[in-house]
């Protein structure tokens, strides 16, 4: 029976009256339940195990072992995702995440918020962004949303034309959920920057507002309706290294955007947040709020157990627990259960792995005598491969990438397969091609040197110094030929880049981004053909010297340097 302080008083009477008569009494019923709160962020289609990824599989079972643990004491367990679910393997790249969404449905999730990774398919089918008139721009994301059994929550993405948060099947701002009798209030929201980590043309007439308003409107509104807790789920982070102490953020970044958020908003009115976006781990209280993460892949999930009133009267206490590995050792158990994976989530994941496996499996013919190590906003022989490969490929004068966040994993020692290049360039952006003044190149490299950020490209050197006028820039061709800023350059680039995404060719672009050329092929398809037309032993010191850096920079610059750097 769920009650309110005010009726307390006239039962405990009853019961002293009754047991006065001799009367057996009713097992007492304890005035605070566990709800055990499971949060996801950034699973990237992760849906089986390996290496240190648990995948959903695993995840399941540990979900399935605390369900038992709470149905022993009249508790429950909440399932939520703080967003980027399904883009990141071929698992579930090959069905644009339906297969992490029919996991999600077995799983039993609550809600998940949506992220910036979420557009990524664009409209449903092969084509990554709108050509046609008839291609819807969110149509992946819309029918995910439709098939998933929970709600996909975006409270603070709004309709431009409408000025209004977006109004799609089964996407709302937030709700509210009962489980063992506690009324759960819970909020989705993404990072203020999302819709630039994104492809510019599948969010074109959306913008994102502020976090701390938004949440506090909903929340206000969910209390309003007898929330008992408050939730938020949020794409949104920072990090934490140590997690002995939920209270001690000494080793947490507090600039975040997570951190500053939850600092922001009134004590007492949100209980807990799921961040993510960031890759990084915390398990920690700010405000008065329990904040968690578990870094991304499924290399963990994160855990809060909320002791809470029956009454009404909301939070009792919490433990917050450190990321919980999500991989499973044979015979292991959790929380005194024996763990075996749902039977469900296996179905799902193994159907999806052998529509995946024939593709993964097939050789490129290139054996690489070592790995190629992914190390970003520095030069690696990894970014220097890529670039070079795509360069190779066009007439042009160079070759530029995202290196950090657009290339998601190095490539192994051995004999290279699809699988491993579709690990590297899970994305599916296309090749672009534009012509940029020399000057504007020049910003663009004077910017990100200042910024100490170092996009990989091919076909040019590039030397930084700093002297008493600021900061000199020199751009030369592999040929040895200086650009001037007189000069027109052809760049290859992708369609990320072109559409403004990272920030990276900026100023070079206008804000609506260059025009796209849909007849391009994908960035990813172009290296796999690269690789097949160049058979054979490839090692890292063919793309890395120390002697030819790509990149001359000063280790440290002072601010006489960067003052006159565009950005």
């Amino acid at each position: 029976m769920r009650y309110n302080a005010a009726m307390r008083f006239p039962m405990i009477l009853l019961g002293a009256f009754l047991a006065l008569a001799g009367c057996a009494t009713p097992q007492s019923v304890p005035d605070t339940v566990t709800i055990t709160l499971v949060g996801l962020n950034d699973v990237h289609g992760e849906l089986t195990a390996s290496d240190e990824r648990g995948g959903l599989v695993s995840v399941s079972a540990y979900v399935d072992a605390l369900r038992e643990v709470r149905a022993r004491d009249g508790g429950a367990v909440l399932l939520i995702d703080a967003g980027d679910m399904w883009q990141g393997t071929l698992e579930s790249n090959l069905s644009e995440g339906e297969a992490v969404v029919d996991a999600y449905n077995a799983l039993g999730v609550a809600a998940a918020a949506i992220g910036n990774h979420e557009f990524d398919f664009g409209p449903s089918g092969p084509r990554a962004i709108p050509a046609e008139p008839g291609d819807a721009p969110r149509g992946a994301l819309r029918q995910r949303a439709r098939e998933a059994d929970f709600p996909l929550l975006a409270a603070n993405l709004i309709d431009n034309t409408t000025g209004e948060t977006v109004a799609w099947d089964n996407v709302l701002p937030s709700i509210m959920v009962e489980t063992a009798g506690i009324r759960v209030g819970i909020i989705g929201v993404m990072t203020e920057h999302a819709l630039q980590t994104t492809i510019a043309a599948n969010v074109h007439g959306l913008r994102v507002a502020p976090l701390a308003p938004t949440i506090i409107r909903e929340a206000t509104s969910l209390r309003d309706q007898g929330a008992d807790l408050i939730v938020v789920s949020a794409h949104a982070g920072s990090r934490c290294e140590d997690f002995s102490d939920a209270f001690d953020t000494s080793s947490c970044n507090m600039d975040g955007e997570i951190m500053r958020t939850a600092s922001a908003l009134p004590t007492g009115l949100v209980d807990h947040i799921v961040a993510g976006h960031v890759h990084q781990g915390i398990a920690h209280i700010v405000n008065g709020i329990s904040i968690t993460s578990a870094y991304s892949s499924t290399r963990a999930f994160s855990r809060t157990d909320f002791t809470v009133y029956r009454d009404g009267r909301g939070l009792a206490s919490r433990l917050v627990f450190p990321p919980q590995p999500a991989t499973i050792a044979e015979g292991a158990t959790y929380e005194g259960i024996e763990l075996h994976p749902d039977p469900d989530v296996v179905r799902v994941a193994s159907q999806a792995a052998m529509a995946a496996d024939a593709k993964k499996n097939a050789g490129l013919g290139v054996t690489l005598s070592a790995p190629f190590e992914l190390v970003p906003d520095v030069e690696s022989a990894l970014s220097n491969l890529m670039t070079e490969a795509v360069l190779d490929s066009f007439d042009a004068d160079i070759a530029i990438h995202n290196v950090f966040g657009g290339i998601r994993s190095g490539l192994p020692a051995g004999e290279l397969t699809f699988g491993d290049v579709y690990g590297m360039f899970p994305f599916d952006n296309v090749v672009t091609i534009h012509d940029i003044s020399g000057a504007d190149l020049r910003a663009i490299i004077a910017r990100k040197a200042a910024l100490h950020r170092k996009p990989g490209f091919a076909g040019m050197r590039v030397v930084v110094a700093c002297d008493t006028d600021g900061m000199q820039v020199t751009l030369r061709l592999d040929d040895g030929r200086e650009i001037a800023d007189t000069d027109t350059v052809r760049v290859v680039a992708n369609d990320f880049l072109a559409l403004g995404g990272d920030d990276i060719l900026t100023p070079a672009i206008p804000p609506e981004g260059l025009d796209i050329d849909q007849g391009l092929p994908l960035t990813r398809d172009v290296l796999v053909q690269w690789f097949l037309e160049n058979a054979g032993t490839l090692d890292p010191a063919q793309f890395q010297t120390h002697a030819a850096p790509k990149w001359t920079v000063p280790d440290i610059m002072p601010e006489t340097c960067t003052a006159n750097a565009v950005y």
